[in-house]
């Protein structure tokens, strides 16, 4: 167990004595919160999670994250009160327990009568007295039960089970018919291809409604084969094969569906993406500019265009006609414009390109990165006042943008080296309340002395945190909120499945919701990837939509979730880490997956390579072939030896640890006597691996955001710093 280290504020240290890389004592670190020990423990206050309040004080909800051992008194205690939503509930979820332990007896007496009290989870509670009669050897009963839910309830999600489970040619055509995109359909569906691989029908069914499902690809190739497919259908497999980034059979497909601006511009695009018929994408592409000039999509083809001629000078009017036409993709080609023309050695209309750039379309990503060069380059030359200048308009002008965070932190470090350090000040303050996600808020509340640790002693701290209950998804029936909620998760994916029929277009609150499923059911890199995704949304009542989300904490909880806490506790405990660092390393390295693979072998949630793991065996004294990189506990336990090992090469220092796992130790080794700055910072920016340099940044963005969610002193003091709206200072 990790001894309670005394608290005390991290100093603000400038210049050199910063980072002392290679300094021969640890830095104290402060302690925030209480002991490694008590570093997860439940939330009882849901208070910010849902604005309904008999969930947030539900006494239910919080105990489907204990075991069913755990829990088992507590539910038991709360199904003899009196009626109530939580003694239904109560009852509910006991009963699951015990099916889930052959326990049917007692499951059945809970469930008696419950359908009339819970009429929400009324067909539910019929099924699961069905699943217990069947232990029971009751087939009679269980049938009798799965036939009340046909009749009673024929068009809610739940008879597709009762469909399903009775197994007859019938009932499971209406099962086809009724319910296409219910996960239990596409069973019936690959069992009826496997007998018979000649139904178009059924393979059009999960082309459009299974398209994210393992082994798609497989039958989208077959479907293609059939001689009678309509335009429509040809739609459906091109969207199905773009899902899958399967682009070259997506051209193909999208090429005989009717000629939309979106169907015209992924035929030319698989087509170029593929490789094979550059002339036919072209062709294409100027087909959706003559047939569609005013679209989004007739821009883009215009870049295109651009980017496949034969030469930078025959590419230039394509440009032009973007930059006319079309302001949101003007940016791109003004960038595309003015590289083309440096490369001609016309420099003069280079410049021109340039300061248009600036002057019109400002507000772009492109006009960001312009001027994010200008300050580095003047930074490089000591020239603070220029940097700090060419800097500021990006955090005003662009604040959606990636640099917007990056360039406030850095006006507080140049207004620092010109002895300005109230604005300085200022400026970290600016960034943590504009831009609290970001891992330039980390550094600032570093820089501001605020209790969140630095490179020199963050492996050690202790934080406190508390994680929520689930929260309401913003989408779907109360059926699946209260099936989500008491943590059903199989029914829960079916109920939703069945409701969740606009996946290819789904709005901001479906997609969330789909995220969080995904998270209740393992599947972490897809939850993760979907929730995040939501940031690129660029219809503007979607935006909308987007931001109000994102001012709420279950969205950043989502996208920083929390699996595997008890090995992550284990194991952090073990080689005295600090638990939120090895999971805000693991969420970078594998987005949670156990069973993830790299194209080098590395495994699993940790990333471990074979060879490392075979080497750390002996050291550790466990047999290499009884442990499996795939199982969570023994990647969890190799790789935070590893983590360990790499902190203790550099004397503690998690910048150059965590560099180091990802680089390599001899490339850090190299990088240490080539980069001469004694600059935490600037070490970072000036990482010769790209890869490495980002990751840097992630892995310690993401253990900043994993403090500010769920460690009550620093989400506090974050959330004071968002009402003060500070202004970034101007030079």
């Amino acid at each position: 167990m990790l001894k309670k280290l005394q608290k005390k504020q991290i100093s603000i240290i400038a210049g050199a004595a910063l980072f002392a890389f290679l300094a021969g004592a640890m830095v104290s670190a402060p302690e925030i919160g209480k002991s490694l020990g008590q570093w997860l423990k439940l939330s009882q206050n849901q208070a910010e999670s849902t604005s309904e309040a008999s969930i947030a004080q539900s006494a239910v909800f919080p105990l489907i994250s204990q075991s069913l051992p755990e829990r088992a008194a507590k539910l038991a205690a709360i199904a003899q009160e009196s009626r109530s939503p939580d003694r239904n509930r109560a009852r509910y979820l006991l009963a699951s327990d015990y099916i889930e332990r052959t326990q049917a007896q007692k499951a059945l007496a809970l469930l008696q009568g419950l359908e009339k009290e819970y009429p929400v989870l009324a067909p539910y509670i019929l099924l699961k007295q069905a699943q217990a009669e069947d232990m029971l050897g009751e087939d009679g009963k269980a049938s009798d039960l799965r036939q009340s839910v046909l009749r009673l309830y024929p068009k809610e999600a739940a008879t597709v089970k009762a469909l399903y489970l009775i197994a007859q040619p019938k009932q499971q055509e209406t099962a086809i018919a009724q319910f296409p995109s219910n996960p239990l359909t596409w069973e019936i569906i690959r069992k009826r291809l496997q007998e018979n691989p000649n139904q178009p029908q059924l393979q059009l069914i999960l082309a459009k409604y299974a398209y994210d499902q393992p082994g798609i690809v497989g039958v989208l190739d077959q479907l293609v084969k059939q001689p009678n497919l309509k335009p429509e259908d040809w739609e459906i497999i091109g969207t199905s094969y773009w899902e899958n980034s399967q682009f070259l059979k997506a051209g193909n497909a999208y090429a005989k569906a009717p000629k939309t601006p979106r169907n015209l511009y992924r035929t030319a695009r698989g087509l170029q993406v593929g490789g094979k018929d550059r002339e036919k994408a072209i062709a294409t592409y100027k087909q959706l500019v003559q047939q569609f000039p005013d679209t989004e999509e007739a821009g883009t083809a215009l870049l295109r265009l651009a980017e496949t001629a034969k030469t930078g000078k025959e590419g230039l009017p394509y440009l032009d006609q973007v930059i006319r036409k079309f302001p949101k993709q003007a940016g791109t080609a003004l960038v595309q414009k003015a590289k083309t023309l440096q490369t001609l050695k016309d420099q003069k209309s280079a410049s021109a390109a340039w300061q248009l750039l600036i002057a019109k379309y400002g507000n772009s990503d492109e006009a960001a990165e312009y001027r994010w060069k200008i300050a580095t380059d003047k930074a490089k030359a000591k020239d603070y006042v220029g940097a700090w200048q060419w800097a500021e308009p990006i955090v005003t002008n662009n604040p959606n943008s990636i640099l917007a965070p990056r360039a406030g932190f850095w006006v507080g470090k140049w207004a620092a080296s010109l002895g300005k350090q109230q604005e300085s000040k200022t400026a970290y303050e600016y960034v943590i309340s504009q831009f609290p996600y970001s891992y330039y808020a980390w550094r600032s509340a570093t820089m501001l002395g605020l209790n969140v640790g630095n490179f020199d002693n963050v492996r050690v701290m202790n934080p406190e945190v508390i994680t929520p209950q689930r929260p309401l998804p913003p989408a779907g029936s109360e059926t699946f909120k209260e099936l989500y909620l008491l943590g059903q998760d199989r029914d829960a994916w079916l109920q939703w499945q069945t409701e969740f029929q606009n996946k290819v277009q789904p709005t901001v609150a479906e997609q969330f919701t789909e995220g969080l499923m995904r998270l209740a059911r393992g599947e972490n890199l897809i939850g993760i990837d979907k929730i995040s995704k939501l940031e690129d949304r660029e219809i503007p009542a979607e935006q909308t939509q987007y931001e109000t989300l994102s001012k709420q904490i279950i969205y950043w909880q989502a996208r920083y979730p929390f699996p595997y806490f008890r090995e992550i506790q284990k194991w952090s405990t073990e080689r005295q880490l600090n638990p939120l660092l090895v999971t805000a390393l693991m969420r970078q390295e594998s987005r949670f997956e156990p069973k993830i693979k790299s194209v080098a072998d590395a495994t699993g949630l940790m990333q471990v390579l074979p060879s490392t793991a075979k080497w750390i065996a002996p050291q550790i004294k466990v047999d290499f072939k009884t442990i499996s990189l795939e199982n969570p506990n023994d990647n969890i336990m190799m790789g935070t030896w590893y983590l360990d090992h790499t902190h203790e090469q550099y004397n503690n220092n998690s910048l150059l640890a965590i560099a180091s796992y990802n680089a390599g130790p001899g490339n850090v080794s190299k990088w240490l006597q080539t980069l001469t700055t004694q600059d935490p910072d600037e070490f970072v920016e000036e990482i010769p691996f790209d890869e490495t340099k980002n990751y840097v940044r992630q892995v310690f963005g993401n253990y900043w955001n994993y403090l500010r969610l769920y460690n009550p002193e620093i989400s506090g003091i974050v959330a004071k710093y968002s009402t003060t709206h500070p202004k970034l200072p101007t030079q």
